[in-house]
């Protein structure tokens, strides 16, 4: 039997950014649950803003293409997000929106249609990005993805991480590692 691939990245490209510790963390656990996984990090995939006459002209732009690959390569997905303003951030709309676009004869997100997917978020505040969690399930479910029950949030971030970026809330980190071993396990 092959292995559980996950595909795991942050919706933030900033260096320090305490979502891709998060991602790092959440790509720990699903490697110790039994998962092949993937970290991926945006920065590594920039694209320009989406607009469909660029895609008309253009077409997909190669980062776009590489991690449009990636997530098909994989059976499932870890999403870890910061929360903008209360709501998805925009590198993660736009990575999401070029993803989604149809090449030569594929559908429109085949990507990601019956795609699972496990998210987390963590922030400064207090609330560690609890409101972002709805509306990136409800955004992905119109992309067709299948986000699994559950999620996990770290609140207070400046706090929660050590330098090395472990996370050294033990309430969070089993919040992690408990949706880790669900998405591994959701996979058939």
């Amino acid at each position: 039997m092959s292995k559980k691939k996950i595909l795991v990245f942050a919706g933030s490209a900033r260096k320090d950014s305490f979502n891709k510790k998060l991602a790092a963390v959440a790509a720990t656990e699903a490697r110790e649950a039994g998962g092949e996984v993937t970290l991926a990090d945006l920065a590594d995939y920039e694209a320009p803003v989406y607009h469909g006459d660029l895609e008309e002209t253009d077409g997909l732009p190669q980062s776009m293409r590489d991690f449009k690959a990636l997530v098909n390569s994989h059976d499932a997905m870890i999403i870890v997000t910061p929360e903008y303003n209360g709501s998805v951030p925009p590198l993660l709309v736009n990575t999401l929106s070029w993803v989604s676009r149809p090449e030569g004869d594929e559908e429109a997100c085949s990507a990601f249609v019956g795609k699972k997917a496990a998210l987390a978020a963590t922030s400064p505040g207090g609330l560690g990005g609890v409101r972002v969690i709805p509306r990136l399930r409800d955004y992905l479910a119109e992309l067709g993805v299948v986000t699994i029950p559950g999620f996990a949030t770290v609140p207070s971030a400046y706090g929660a991480f050590g330098e090395d970026g472990t996370l050294t809330d033990s309430r969070a980190h089993e919040m992690v590692r408990k949706l880790a071993e669900n998405i591994v396990s959701s996979i058939g």
